[in-house]
């Protein structure tokens, strides 16, 4: 596993990458197919945030976590991406029953403001996947939507979590 950790606004220190470091090593014992994990450390007056990033299989697997304290927003984004990875590996077990192939890659839409004034703009690599999996990667990023090139029509399709909770589709004609 490749891990890198970012400081911003915030000195990385050995004593810190070292406990940052052998708490994200622990994952490799749940995943042994871990490739990279990013860890982003950042203080902003008296909030201390963690974020880290873990790429599975073309999966991406995240979570952020603020406190008072560094490492004990370390030890809290640990705590949600064990939880993360304990529900991820079960729908990989469930999938594997149904004799279904699992793979996922992250994407996500350019985040808008109401004057059409872009902030943020990101580029991933979209493999093509069914609407299951779509669905199970929308999940685990913890979003309200996704969008993704279906793998039965070879088309860009947006899944969505609708008000009841139940899932919508979008689909061109």
């Amino acid at each position: 596993m490749n891990v890198k950790i970012y400081g911003r606004h915030l000195e990385i220190t050995p004593a810190l990458r070292d406990y940052a470091q052998s708490k994200v090593k622990k994952f490799d014992k749940y995943v042994s197919n871990i490739t990279e994990a990013n860890i982003t450390l950042s203080v902003e007056k008296y909030r201390h945030k963690a974020e880290i990033q873990l790429r599975v299989n073309g999966v991406i697997i995240q979570a952020e976590a603020v406190t008072g304290e560094i490492y004990a927003s370390i030890d809290e984004v640990i705590e949600k991406l064990d939880r993360q990875i304990k529900k991820y590996k079960g729908k990989l077990t469930a999938h594997r029953k149904e004799n279904k192939a699992s793979s996922s890659t992250e994407t996500e839409v350019s985040e808008e403001t109401p004057e059409v004034r872009i902030i943020k703009r990101k580029k991933f690599a979209m493999k093509p996947m069914t609407v299951e999996e779509a669905a199970m990667q929308m999940e685990l990023l913890d979003k309200d939507f996704f969008v993704f090139t279906n793998s039965d029509t070879d088309q860009i399709n947006v899944i969505y979590k609708r008000k009841d909770g139940d899932f919508g589709l979008i689909e061109p004609e």
